[in-house]
Formats: C-alpha cells, structure tokens, sequence
C-alpha cells in the first residue's frame, strides 16, 4: 500500500488569509476608504509664496512711511484743475488717434488681402514704413510739415489747383499729434486686422458663397464676428499703448499729462510725487479701458461656447458660496 498525504483543508486556507487581511488592512475587499491619503507636499512653493508676501509687505510699508515719496503734496495736485485738464486732452489724443488710427487700419487690411499686388504692395510699405520710424521721429517730422510745404491745395492731380491753405492754419500743434499718432496706429491696426481675418476658416466664406449671401454680407455677418475673438485682445493693448504713449507728444509742448505734471515739478520741485499724479492717472484710466475690454470680449465670446466666461464678480461671488459651503460641510451636523 501507497500512504497519501492528504492535502490542505481549503477552510484553513481562508481562515489564514481573513486572518493576514483583518490585520494589514490591505485585502482585495478592502475599498478606497479605507486607505490613508497623504496630499503632495510641496514646501519650496509655500517658501516662495511666503517670500513674495514679504517682499510686497516691505514696498507697501515704504509706500506708507517713507517721507520721500511726500503724500501730502501728491492729494495737493492729484485733482487740481491743470492736472484735470491735462488727463482730457490726454484722454482725446488717445480717442482720436484710436477711431483714425484703427478706420485707417481697417482699410490698409482691405488692401493686403485684396487680389490686386499693386494694391498688396502699396498697403505693405506703409505697414514697414510707418512701424520702422519711431513714433518720436514721427511726431516732429508732422510737426515741422510746415517747413516742408508753406501751403497746400486741392485740385487736379499735377494741373490747377482750385483750394489752398496755408499749412501752419490747419495743422497745428495738437493736429500734428492727432495725425502723427494715427497714421503709426494704423500700421499695427492694419496688421492686427489682417490677422483676425485670416483667422477665419476659409470653408465659411465658401459655404456662404455657396448659399449665394453678398460678400458685404459675408464680411460683416460672418467674418467679423468671428475675427474680432482674435483682434479685441491685441486691439486693446494697443489701444492701451497709445493711451501711455500721448505722453510723447510732450516734445511738441502740447499740456497732455505728463507734460503738466513736468511743468508743476519744474515750478515746485516736487519730482517723485509729481511723477506719482501722472502714474495713479494712467493706472486708473487703464484699469478702466482693461474692464472695457474684458466686457467686449465676453460679449463676442458668446458664440464660442455654451456659456460666457464668467466675470469677475461671478468668479467671486462662486467663491464665496463654495467657501459657505465648505464651512456648512465641516460644521457638526452639517450636510454629508
């Protein structure tokens, strides 16, 4: 006869396993809750954050106590009526150059993307000229037009004139501005507008064509709407960069901005304060245009989601209910 060892009950073999199981806490059955979650620590960000907080907590503090930046003198003139007056011409230099810069600009586009090369050509060397030439060169070269031409006429083209004028009449010191500042605007206008055209998927233009909708039609109803997500934010920022940018125009003696604020500092010596009028000016007047901005690109960003980007206010308002809800959450007793 042959002894057979018989084998291992199986009920042994559960019995231990349930055994090691209840002890590890780390068995097949056992769910994710029942596992210890650790979160990522990352100690060199809240270093670094800690070391911006300082770092800004020290600038304030220097706003605040140090006698060199002369508070008393900043209230004194930062609403005078010079200074009032400086921001409005600096606040119509900056429209003016805007509506004639980007109406300028807006027909340069035209002209680079019509089929025409002579046109294309013509359209292109302003673009290169006008963004290679500072914007400085630009304002004095317009502002001695006169010693350049002594009248000017309108009539036919190398025949009779019928009207002239002396240059000096028409185009003076702030209307040297306004064109010096429109004619450099439309050059990166024209640009800025090429590029949100361009943008738009060409099969669009086909299926409207296909349709048999009038280019007019095409252009304003379909192109635009969709080129301007393209062309607001880089529309803005250079809106926002001729609003800074008038304050070049102080080399023609014009009393924009920062020109009064030179003339008050010269007659009291109050630089740095002087110079912080001009700045809490320009900071204020570009929040203001950046909240413009903002509210025209939600209002075209309407097609390109099922939802608007939420405003600030919405953001902010969300974070309060969520911080609401989180204290009800961790209160006792509060909602699972």
């Amino acid at each position: 006869m042959t002894a057979t060892t018989a084998p291992p009950d199986s009920t042994d073999r559960t019995n231990r396993t349930t055994d090691r199981t209840s002890t590890t806490g780390h068995g097949d059955d056992a769910g994710p809750a029942a596992l210890r979650v650790v979160p990522a620590r990352h100690p060199w960000r809240w270093l670094a954050g800690a070391a911006a907080v300082v770092l800004v907590a020290q600038f304030l503090h220097g706003l605040a106590t140090n006698p060199g930046w002369d508070w008393p003198t900043f209230r004194a003139f930062v609403a005078t009526d010079s200074i009032l007056r400086a921001v409005q011409v600096t606040l119509q230099l900056t429209c003016y150059g805007t509506v004639l810069g980007f109406a300028l600009g807006a027909v340069i586009a035209a002209l680079r993307l019509s089929a025409s090369p002579i046109l294309r050509t013509i359209a292109w060397t302003y673009v290169w000229a006008f963004r290679s030439i500072p914007l400085i060169v630009q304002l004095v070269f317009w502002f001695n037009l006169s010693y350049l031409y002594k009248r000017l006429g309108v009539g036919v083209p190398f025949g009779p004139t019928f009207w002239r004028f002396e240059t000096m009449d028409v185009l003076g010191a702030l209307g040297a501005a306004v064109l010096g500042l429109a004619l450099h605007q439309a050059a990166y206008a024209a640009e800025i507008i090429r590029a949100g055209v361009l943008s738009v998927d060409a099969g669009q233009l086909e299926a409207a064509a296909a349709l048999g909708i009038p280019r007019l039609r095409q252009a304003w109803r379909i192109v635009l709407p969709q080129a301007m997500r393209g062309i607001l934010p880089n529309a803005a920022n250079e809106v926002i960069s001729l609003f800074k940018g008038t304050s070049i125009v102080y080399v023609m003696a014009i009393g924009e901005l920062f020109y009064q604020v030179q003339v008050v500092y010269g007659r009291t010596g109050r630089v740095v304060p002087l110079l912080m009028v001009a700045t809490a000016w320009y900071v204020l007047l570009t929040t203001l245009l950046s909240i413009v901005q903002y509210a025209v690109e939600r209002h075209f960003a309407r097609g390109a989601g099922r939802t608007a980007p939420p405003s600030p206010l919405g953001r902010a308002r969300a974070l309060v209910r969520q911080i609401q809800e989180s204290r009800l959450s961790a209160a006792p007793g509060g909602r699972s």
